[in-house]
């Protein structure tokens, strides 16, 4: 099966309309976080629905230093997953997803879901747990909410797209679910995947 996006070349540096979080200034703001294109191909027979996921492996897995002027996350920080995208149900005859089809602005306490075009949901992504606590922005974000690195992190942070085609046509997940339990349902009902990835930072340091 193939992956593939007109939005940027695979394991390039992300645009930054595709970003949540962009440059501005001296420090950094709201972007226009627009979902990228993205195409597929070459599905297996008896594939019922596809999924796709959208996930950050490079995210600190501690918030002590995130977001300080004064020093950087560093790279020797392990690591932990953030979810960005969580899309499932897709339809065997959707082989791809349009530029700004899903999302075309960030939206404060998140976008409506989980049901969305083509009969497929969303997911929550994982900045429902990041704001949970901002009495500003707290809220369920569902569907594509894009980069949005430390500003101040010490690595370059990697943005992986996989989609799976599945033998189920509704995969097992119920109401606000979460990329945690998308992983637990796919298990046994992958027959392939692809991944497309892309590259993105807010340290002017790394970018430049």
């Amino acid at each position: 099966m193939k992956l593939w996006s007109r939005s940027w070349a695979d394991g390039a540096r992300i645009p930054v309309r595709h970003a949540a979080g962009r440059p501005d200034g001296d420090g950094v703001g709201i972007s226009d976080n627009v979902n990228p294109h993205l195409a597929w191909s070459d599905a297996p027979a008896g594939t019922k629905s596809f999924v796709l996921v959208c996930h950050d492996p490079d995210v600190p897995s501690r918030k002590d230093d995130v977001n300080k002027a004064d020093r950087e996350v560093p790279a020797s920080l392990p690591r932990v997953d953030f979810f960005h995208w969580l899309l499932v149900d897709l339809p065997p005859t959707v082989t791809d997803i349009g530029e700004g089809e899903h999302s075309q602005s960030f939206v404060p306490r998140g976008k409506p879901g989980p049901d969305t075009l083509h009969g497929a949901r969303h997911g929550l992504n994982d900045y429902t747990g990041w704001f949970a606590s901002d009495a500003q922005m707290s809220g369920d974000y569902f569907g594509y909410d894009g980069p949005f690195p430390p500003f101040n992190d010490s690595i370059l942070h990697h943005y992986v797209f996989t989609l799976y085609a599945v033998d189920v046509p509704r995969l097992g997940v119920d109401g606000s679910f979460t990329g945690a339990q998308v992983r637990e349902a796919l298990a046994g009902h992958v027959l392939a995947e692809a991944r497309w990835v892309g590259t993105y930072t807010l340290n002017r340091r790394l970018s430049g």
